[in-house]
């Protein structure tokens, strides 16, 4: 399989003249045609690709600089506006939708000269953590086809291990970058909240919904971050970027005061994944950092809240597709009232449904107080715990999962069973901090993922620390 070189070396070549974005791009398409059969790739964006790779080869024929991503190819998970192809974000309700603008995180890319390629699978509306949920196909991991990818950004993470490209981008509500990252064997990155634009990005948790790429290595990571990130004035939750380049990697471990997070050690946690924390956390000590057990208490309670809020948001946000504007529309209706009821019904899939009905009821006169209030006051705990642990430690580390990839199957008819894969993950979102899962070892041949989060804004730092232990697992290990 032909991996690919770091991204700054590709587009040092392209616009060098060393290679050519046309070749590049020809070279994606290739491995994603040989690789249809992990099912990780929902549309390909042929005619528009090829169209910008020979724009870009023009402009160093020129004698002009494409830009620090000239002529690398990408995927973007597919509720990310593009043009040249549809987006759907995996369900039938969009099945057929073009989008009249882009995701500004997009346009950054294209500015920059990547190439996007292709439109990754997901679970549809980005509803999980499997991609089985998707309305169109269950992808597969790439290293056992029986066993899922992980989700919602599935189909992107499986994109970047399979080499269709270079990086892929995904959505991170409540894990669901990380958390098939680390199931994949990627680098996945979640940014502090509001560091990346939302706009022209379908939707799922708006107070949890965060941007941000699935690499091979944390210095990749750290270049698409340095671009897509900044305010935008089409996204009001935007904050300014750090005055310090992303990809400034302070690369020391030594004197670092690290937390391993003491909830995230349960009964509940995998034994092999556990043998490989515990490595970790010695490779770490080995290498100078102060790595000391913390507890954040609210932690347990963390998915029960996640789990009120974001579907609440979601019906919210899933209440725009009525099957009068665009998208779905049912054709048998008898009047408006039947036209709504039918489009939805027909159009969402079952775990958009199930969200919608979770969402409105803890939205509803009566259950407001009892579960929604309740579960922003212990977000507010949540956030402050956080704040308290970050004033002693500069990291907080554990699991990605209390598991490696399971069976494809193994979980789908238990909802509450596959919504406790998120049960370490959904608590950065709700604090709003960066947070990466970095591959660190295999536990029965399936990869295992450490996850490392930052206080708000020192995304920087963590992608530093992140790189650090990166070359010295690399090394020791």
């Amino acid at each position: 399989m032909t991996e690919w070189s770091s991204i700054t070396k590709i587009s040092e070549e392209v616009n060098s003249g060393k290679t050519s974005a046309v070749d590049l791009v020809k070279q994606s398409f290739k491995i994603m045609n040989e690789n249809k059969d992990f099912s990780a790739i929902i549309s390909i964006i042929e005619k528009r690709a090829l169209e910008r790779a020979k724009y870009i080869d023009k402009k160093i024929k020129n004698g002009e600089n494409a830009g620090r991503l000239a002529g690398v190819p990408f995927i973007a998970k597919d509720n990310f506006l593009t043009f040249g192809g549809k987006t759907t974000a995996a369900s039938n309700i969009l099945k057929n939708f073009e989008a009249p603008y882009q995701a500004t995180v997009i346009n950054k890319l294209e500015e920059e000269g990547a190439i996007c390629v292709a439109k990754a699978n997901l679970d549809a509306f980005a509803h999980g953590g499997s991609t089985e949920n998707s309305d169109f196909m269950i992808t597969k991991n790439p290293h056992d086809k029986k066993r899922v990818p992980g989700g919602s950004s599935g189909g992107s993470a499986a994109a970047v291990i399979l080499n269709m490209a270079p990086f892929a981008l995904g959505t991170d509500t409540g894990g669901s970058i990380r958390q098939p990252a680390a199931f994949t064997g990627a680098v996945g990155y979640k940014p502090t909240y509001g560091l990346v634009s939302r706009s022209g990005v379908i939707a799922m948790a708006s107070s949890t919904d965060v941007i941000g790429p699935l690499t091979n290595n944390v210095e990749d990571a750290a270049l698409i971050l340095d671009i897509i990130a900044g305010n935008d004035e089409l996204d009001s939750t935007t904050i300014e970027k750090n005055d310090k380049p992303y990809t400034k990697l302070d690369l020391t471990l030594k004197g670092q005061k690290i937390g391993i997070i003491k909830e995230y050690l349960s009964d509940g946690l995998e034994e092999g994944i556990k043998i490989s924390i515990d490595k970790a956390v010695l490779n770490l000590k080995r290498a100078g950092a102060e790595v000391t057990e913390v507890s954040l208490p609210s932690l347990p309670l963390a998915l029960a809240c996640y789990y009120i809020i974001c579907p609440a948001e979601v019906s919210s946000n899933l209440s725009r597709y009525d099957g009068q504007k665009y998208g779905y529309s049912s054709n048998n209706a008898i009047d408006l009232e039947d036209s709504y009821l039918k489009s939805r019904s027909q159009g969402f899939g079952k775990e958009a449904k199930r969200r919608i009905m979770i969402g409105t009821y803890v939205l509803s006169s009566g259950y407001y107080d009892a579960y929604y209030k309740k579960a922003q006051t212990v977000r507010t705990k949540l956030i402050e715990e956080f704040k308290n642990a970050f004033s002693s430690y500069d990291f907080l580390i554990g699991p990605v999962t209390p598991t490696t990839a399971f069976l494809i199957g193994e979980n789908i008819n238990d909802p509450l069973k596959m919504y406790l894969i998120d049960i370490m993950t959904v608590a950065a979102n709700l604090a709003g901090v960066p947070s990466i899962s970095i591959p660190i070892d295999k536990s029965d041949n399936m990869p295992v993922g450490l996850q490392i989060m930052a206080p708000q804004k020192k995304d920087r730092e963590l992608l530093g620390v992140a790189h650090a232990l990166e070359r010295l697992y690399t090394n020791v290990v």
